[in-house]
């Protein structure tokens, strides 16, 4: 799939880095009328919005970290899903360690998003403002989406069910989903 949008130009291993400074620049920047007073403009809402801000940039930090242990932890294996019997017990032991501890880090961000999706739907903020949390928060979610789905991808051959990742993986996809809803709006789906 050919990555779409202002880092489609970046190479692979910036494009993480390019979508985090064009969203950056996207929740600096005001969507207010020019005619509004000046003390208006810093409202509650853009406490919100910088507060929104500062969170996923520390919440993306801990993706990423996540990632790279994830990604020592899979370096043995050459293609995926890889045979279990390619890799010493001790690459194995690890391999699952690393995978429950993503797989944690997942249910914990998905709840936490969730929360935050209902927190944003119940603030008394125009729809115009909503649409910029929430675009926030999608931005964030596509990043962490990108490391997430090594759960599904970088696995052995055999992977017992793992209910409790199925769930998240659906929680995730409909917060995710409720997000775009909610920039696209209504009227945007009847187009």
């Amino acid at each position: 799939m050919r990555p779409l949008g202002p880092c489609a130009s970046a190479p692979s291993q910036n494009r993480r880095y390019c979508w985090l400074r064009y969203f950056y620049r996207l929740s600096t920047c005001s969507f207010l009328p020019m005619d509004i007073p000046e003390t208006s403009l810093t409202s509650a809402f853009d406490k919100a919005r910088t507060g929104l801000w500062v969170s996923l940039q520390k919440h993306l930090a801990t993706v990423y970290e996540a990632d790279v242990a994830f990604a020592r932890v899979v370096a043995f294996a050459t293609t995926f899903p890889f045979a279990t019997s390619s890799a010493s017990s001790e690459q194995l032991d690890d391999y699952w360690r690393g995978r429950r501890a993503l797989r944690d880090l997942f249910t914990d961000e998905t709840t936490q998003l969730d929360t935050l999706t209902k927190a944003i739907r119940g603030k008394a903020y125009a729809e115009a403002e909503k649409k910029q949390l929430y675009l926030l928060l999608l931005g964030y979610m596509d990043i962490a989406a990108t490391v997430f789905e090594r759960l599904q991808t970088q696995v052995p051959t055999s992977v017992p069910k793992d209910e409790e990742l199925e769930e998240t993986s659906a929680r995730f996809m409909r917060v995710q989903n409720f997000a775009r809803l909610n920039i696209k709006g209504i009227v945007g789906l009847m187009r």
